[in-house]
């Protein structure tokens, strides 16, 4: 509180970059789990209408659901 503002703003926007960078981390990391699952042939084919129903099961219901 003691910064003027130009440098709050510049230590805000530090923050957001940094939590960008992170959330695009965890992304890439998600990716790479997912694709490795999927090559060693660990996920359940499903169509686009199974898994919007299965996912609408879960919103309903998350403390019942098999994930």
């Amino acid at each position: 509180m003691e910064l003027p503002l130009e440098q709050q703003e510049m230590l805000v926007q530090i923050l957001k970059n940094r939590i960008i960078a992170n959330r695009r981390d965890e992304i890439a990391s998600d990716a790479k789990t997912s694709l490795a699952e999927f090559q060693a042939s660990q996920l359940k084919l499903q169509t686009a209408t199974e898994a919007i129903q299965e996912l609408r099961e879960y919103l309903n219901n998350p403390s019942t659901a098999d994930v």
